[in-house]
């Protein structure tokens, strides 16, 4: 069993963090206090997420999680292509030096793993029909 901790993208959370700061500055000076608490689960949720996330890779399975929150377990039997990505969809990723992990049965996934190249690695010795796309710009 090997555990990748995700990357996490410090200018990301910043911009999220001042989104909720900024949002919380008004409710203060209002002195809403149910807004304010609001805020602050919001705020406790966030760096929650952006901390939790790890992806497992147990066997022949690459298993997925955010917390206690979510977990996807997918066959790294049926992974096609892993290319790299940039791509703000949303995803259990804290960075967005991200992964696009396609698969047969359930479609892709886009993952940031701090250790990309060990992550590939690993699962392209388990399933050495993974296509690898890496950017043209490569370091």
């Amino acid at each position: 069993m090997k555990r990748y901790p995700s990357k996490i993208s410090y200018g990301l959370l910043l911009f999220v963090l001042a989104v909720i700061v900024g949002t919380t500055i008004p409710i203060i000076s209002h002195g809403n206090w149910i807004g304010i608490g609001i805020n602050l689960m919001t705020l406790l949720f966030v760096l929650y997420v952006f901390f939790s996330v790890y992806y497992v890779i147990e066997g022949n399975n690459l298993v997925i999680r955010v917390g206690i929150l979510f977990k996807w377990k997918i066959e790294i039997s049926t992974i096609k292509i892993i290319a790299e990505s940039n791509s703000w969809i949303s995803s259990p990723a804290a960075s967005l030096d991200r992964l696009n992990i396609i698969c047969k049965k359930h479609g892709s996934i886009l993952v940031s793993p701090k250790d990309k190249e060990g992550f590939i690695r690993e699962l392209t010795r388990i399933n050495p029909d993974i296509e690898v796309n890496y950017k043209l710009n490569r370091k």
